[in-house]
């Protein structure tokens, strides 16, 4: 493939990764965007709720194969080895996109907080946890994850390097801060609604499988460097002590 369009190509699936985090964020909070978590039902409960959990399945599924050694090993015989964490990002837009199209809200309140001063503080631990999943993704490199370092190792002639494993912040105090932030987003609300649960419920299901998932080729892939660390580092609640500092060692992929 041409080296400009390689470029090209993860460059796009960077910026639709940047629409789509965007509106992920209305969508969920329930602003500036035309489909939102949160609505007044329009279909049967049980119709809604299996196209809902479909399409959370089809992420999960995409999100999680896609991110496979093996997978991997068999998709860049067809496609050039630089772009497949842009095709990658690009399939977990789509995914995305599929879902934020197709959303069926449910109707029925959980829960409802209408004191302001614990409103603004759901609001707050929400936002947090969106920063959360943003930071991070730069304390690991935010453009090796999302391909454009990749592409621009190919564009420029350059052999690709995979980054060296290290623990920088949060990586001290748990394994999975990226997923940690994405809790925070989805958990904190002041209005909880049945299809907010729902959603809430099977990404946390999927973000403990993929956790598993991840952990056994971090660990196929690291050996008793990342056994020590998963010993020491708790996965996804910190303990309240001096956290952990890993010095720089071979390579890892800190996400799915």
């Amino acid at each position: 493939m041409n080296r400009w369009l390689v470029l090209l190509f993860g460059v796009a699936s960077y910026v639709s990764f940047l629409g789509v985090f965007l509106y992920a964020i209305g969508f969920v909070g329930g602003f500036l965007v035309p489909t939102q978590l949160d609505e007044l039902a329009d279909t049967g409960r049980g119709e809604a709720l299996l196209i809902n959990l479909g399409l959370l399945a089809i992420f999960a599924i995409q999100h999680s194969v896609m991110a496979r050694p093996q997978f991997k090993r068999i998709w860049t015989r067809v496609i050039p080895v630089a772009t497949e964490r842009s095709f990658y990002v690009l399939c977990s837009n789509l995914a995305l996109a599929l879902l934020f199209w197709q959303w069926r809200p449910l109707g029925g309140v959980i829960w409802e907080v209408e004191q302001p001063a614990a409103r603004i503080l759901l609001w707050a631990v929400c936002a947090g946890g969106w920063l959360t999943v943003l930071v991070t993704t730069f304390l690991i490199n935010h453009f090796d994850l999302f391909g454009l370092r990749q592409v621009w190792c190919y564009f420029r002639g350059r052999r690709y390097e995979q980054l060296p494993f290290v623990t920088p912040g949060p990586y001290r105090w748990v394994r999975h801060p990226l997923y940690v932030g994405w809790l925070l987003a989805f958990w904190a609300t002041p209005l909880m609604t049945l299809a907010h649960l729902v959603f809430a419920l099977t990404t946390t299901l999927y973000i403990l499988v993929a956790i598993q998932l991840e952990e056994r080729d971090l660990v196929r892939h690291h050996g008793d460097r990342y056994r020590e660390y998963r010993r020491r580092v708790p996965m996804l609640v910190p303990r309240w002590r001096r956290p952990v500092l890993i010095t720089p060692a071979s390579t890892a992929d800190h996400g799915t």
